[in-house]
């Protein structure tokens, strides 16, 4: 059985402030690492590497995380603690308090295990801080870090200037909250001279020490209430995107908070200001002119011209306004680093958009089948159904803790109809009931008529999302969108947002095949 700690430790304070490089002396620190997915196992992964004393504590204890645990101990982790019940408790490191707790991003600042260490004095970082922090290493080239956040648009932007880093010849990646784990992308042997990394609220929440070359919050909405406990303290989180930065604070010219939030911001000497906007550019900034991406930040002559760097069109055949924000913040990111506008406009003709977010699905009869399962929340499913009217619109899932009135409000006059799913889907309806009461809702799937009477018989994954398109398709006529924009998260029904992205795909492909066949056979 593993001890826990308890009781205030008394840690060296200078010993963790003197560890800002790989080469640091890292040997013999006590760290507990919460987590064994890909942020935990890498955390724990290069901590061992480094010669710390690790100890994982994880809550799940699956077959997957077995093997991991396996992994970590053959590399040299001290102890790996699977299950529910022991991941709430701060083990010791070789029966002395930890010095240090990693945390992964998913774990609340309110976890008995972090709870504990904070009650304690233990010092909790995150992966990205951890990665900052053994960023340079003798012998290896060092990247300068580009950091992107935002309620919505993180992917896309930070896929753009990934994109446009590489047009311009440097051995650049995008890491993060992106997919590659950022300790992965320090550690690769070759080295990178950029990274773009996608930051979410959760993993700025434990960073301090970041001195990022760009940065940007591209918009802030609420989301993510549940785990930050308020709105203000999730802003707050996104705003430290903005700490240290070296060269430009590129902040949201048509959401006043960003400009906020740039205004308070703590940053190195010599830094700017520059704004992004989807609309006509003034002095220090970048936006759009006649449908030209322009740059009126980085030229000398700012005052007075702009700089042409992309086509509105070279970006997609679809292009909704948030799309042209990420690419405008992404050029200013990009300018910043120093690159060309060729480069910025050879990284957009590059781009090309993922899967489920407002991806066209299929026009028939004048329908057009719109996948933007990706809108997890009022803010991107506000801007998809900006693009689009009349609509009619699937969404519902797992609300998170936001309210809907305001996007409601907003979007009435362009529903057509409503098609809602998700276990429970009363927030919606209710902000439904209020804002748009003519709105015809539809819930199919949700009940049926028993010896009882009505009983609620929810359904999943794709059995849902078929029923709701059957549903969608009985309403809509020759030029209407169906748009499945939930404005949720979607782990109460599906495996993930992909999953139900790909469950309406299907489930659109399969009604109109069943369209073709009867209209042969008629």
């Amino acid at each position: 059985m593993t001890n826990t700690a308890s009781g205030p430790v008394a840690n060296d304070p200078g010993r963790l402030a003197a560890l800002t490089s790989w080469d640091a002396d890292w040997s013999g620190l006590r760290v507990v690492v919460t987590g064994i997915s890909k942020t935990g196992f890498s955390a724990a992964d290069t901590l061992a590497e480094l010669g710390a004393r690790v100890v994982v504590v994880a809550a799940s204890d699956d077959d997957e995380s077995r093997r991991a645990a396996e992994t970590l101990k053959i590399v040299g982790v001290q102890d790996v603690i699977l299950g529910q019940a022991a991941s709430t408790l701060l083990p010791l490191v070789g029966g002395e308090p930890a010095e240090l707790v990693v945390t992964s991003p998913g774990y609340k600042p309110t976890h008995p295990l972090l709870a504990a260490a904070a009650q304690a004095g233990i010092p909790i970082w995150g992966d990205v801080e951890l990665a900052w922090r053994v960023r340079t290493r003798e012998g290896r080239r060092t990247a300068e870090w580009i950091t992107i956040t935002g309620t919505n648009g993180k992917t896309t932007t930070t896929s753009m200037v990934e994109l446009m880093l590489q047009a311009a010849g440097l051995r650049a990646i995008a890491a993060g909250n992106i997919g590659t784990p950022i300790l992965d992308a320090v550690r690769d042997p070759e080295g990178y001279d950029a990274l773009a990394v996608e930051l979410s609220s959760f993993q700025l929440h434990w960073t301090q020490s970041l001195e990022p070359v760009a940065s940007v919050c591209l918009n802030l909405a609420e989301d993510h209430v549940d785990w930050h406990g308020s709105f203000e303290a999730y802003a707050a989180d996104k705003a430290k995107v903005y700490a240290n930065t070296k060269v430009a604070c590129v902040y949201n010219a048509e959401q006043i908070e960003t400009e906020h939030m740039v205004e308070e911001a703590e940053v190195r000497e010599g830094c700017r200001a520059v704004g992004f906007t989807t609309g006509m550019p003034a002095i220090s900034m970048v936006g759009v002119v006649e449908g030209l991406i322009v740059d009126r930040a980085f030229i000398a002559e700012r005052k007075d011209s702009a700089v042409e760097l992309a086509h509105v069109g070279d970006l997609a055949d679809l292009v909704p306004r948030h799309l042209v924000a990420n690419a405008t913040a992404a050029a200013a990111l990009a300018r910043a680093y120093g690159l060309t506008p060729a480069n910025v406009r050879d990284g957009l003709l590059a781009y090309e958009a993922g899967e489920h977010r407002i991806q066209p699905v299929a026009k028939a009869d004048g329908v057009l089948w719109v996948n933007d399962s990706k809108a997890t929340n009022p803010h991107a499913a506000s801007a998809s159904l900006s693009a689009f009217q009349p609509v009619i619109w699937i969404a519902g899932g797992l609300s998170k803790g936001v309210e809907y009135d305001e996007l409601v409000a907003a979007h009435a006059g362009r529903l057509k109809a409503v098609v809602l799913i998700g276990e429970d889907s009363s927030a919606l309806a209710g902000a439904l009931a209020r804002h748009a009461p003519d709105v015809p809702v539809i819930e199919p799937g949700r009940a049926q008529t028993g010896k009882e009477g009505m009983v609620e018989t929810p359904i999943f994954g794709d059995a849902v999302m078929a029923q709701a398109v059957a549903a969608a398709a009985g309403l809509a006529a020759d030029g209407d969108t169906v748009l499945m924009a939930p404005a949720s998260a979607s782990m109460d029904q599906f495996s993930s947002y992909a999953h139900r992205g790909q469950a309406f795909i299907d489930a659109v492909r399969e009604l109109l095949e069943q369209r073709a066949r009867a209209n042969k056979e008629s």
